[in-house]
């Protein structure tokens, strides 16, 4: 059986390295790929064999730490061969350092579009500026990299109008409130007054997990219309209490800045709303809760246009700030 090695840090993994890995498993019955971990970065070596599984489910991928100089081909080698427990009949790469390294091995070397004419574009470009290379991410890396902006508010105060509004402008995905589907469905078996915690749970979990799923389809920017954490505010609303168990689904989660929708706009009553009088202490609940997580923030206040106007400046900041990964 003829096999084949590729080996790098894939950091992040994108279609340059898809190409290579799927050149390698043309030519040989059974690819290894070496993800090599250190410990100054911040993708974890976990994750990104995460996602080359996912783009290549066909190869093997195995995540070592990364110890050696970059330029030690000979000590790479014998540190491949511990691992692996065998010689590779081929290493495929898109770089010269392949040749030596592979010699070391008693192994062929096949370099692999190293102009980068299939795909032009490299890892250290992407860690500097990933949406201006965007086309060239995979989805699930595109989800890493996404930037996201979450709106939070009382009932009736624009969340979902200006949710829309952003989406349509910026061409991209907006990610509907789960809660309130949820809420309907309660109001049509009569049982709305019957809220248990086990149901936040299930919202707040739903609710990321539908978030996630379409960070992988948008354009650059995600547009949020709440999040987990404002689920943990309504189980509050209704069982009178924060809940550690809802709060903790939504502790790990980031977003580039909040938008809380002011209650400065009419009320209308769609079916499935509490009702006018509740808004105020429940904007007020968001201010507090926001402050104290220190989490980032702006209030959207005004007429629509206004509002909206306020939010595509700061979508626009968001958009041009630099990564440092």
């Amino acid at each position: 059986m003829k096999r084949g090695l590729v080996i790098g840090k894939f950091y992040p993994p994108h279609n340059g390295h898809k190409y290579l890995i799927s050149s390698g498993l043309a030519r040989v019955q059974q690819l290894t790929v070496i993800v090599c971990e250190h410990q100054s970065q911040k993708i974890s070596g976990t994750l990104r064999a995460q996602w080359i599984k996912e783009m290549v489910p066909e190869a093997e991928v195995i995540v070592i730490p990364d110890g050696l100089p970059d330029d030690d081909s000979k000590g790479w080698a014998e540190y491949t061969l511990k691992i692996l427990g065998y010689a590779p009949n081929i290493v495929f790469s898109s770089e010269d350092y392949g040749e030596h390294y592979a010699k070391f091995m008693g192994a062929k070397h096949i370099l692999v579009d190293k102009e980068r004419k299939v795909v032009p574009v490299s890892a250290r470009y992407i860690r500097k500026e990933p949406l201006k290379y965007w086309e060239y991410l995979p989805q699930c890396v595109r989800a890493y990299f996404v930037k996201r902006v979450c709106l939070v508010g009382a009932e009736s105060s624009g969340k979902t109008t200006m949710a829309k509004a952003l989406a349509e402008y910026y061409k991209t995905i907006w990610v509907p409130e789960f809660g309130r589907e949820y809420s309907a469905a309660k109001i049509q078996a009569y049982d709305y007054d019957q809220w248990q915690t086990d149901e936040f749970v299930y919202i707040a979990r739903k609710q990321n997990e539908k978030e996630d799923e379409l960070a992988r389809n948008c354009n650059k920017l995600l547009i949020c219309d709440t999040d987990s954490f404002a689920t943990s505010l309504w189980h509050e609303r209704y069982k009178g209490f924060i809940s550690s168990e809802v709060d903790k689904i939504s502790d790990k989660r980031n977003y580039d800045t909040y938008m809380l929708t002011d209650i400065d706009v009419p009320f209308k009553q769609d079916g499935t709303r509490d009702g006018e009088h509740i808004r105020g202490n429940m904007h007020k609940r968001f201010q507090e809760e926001l402050n104290k997580r220190n989490k980032p923030y702006v209030l959207l206040t005004g007429n629509h246009n206004k509002r909206l106007d306020k939010a595509i400046e700061l979508c626009n900041r968001i958009l041009a700030e630099e990564y440092s990964i």
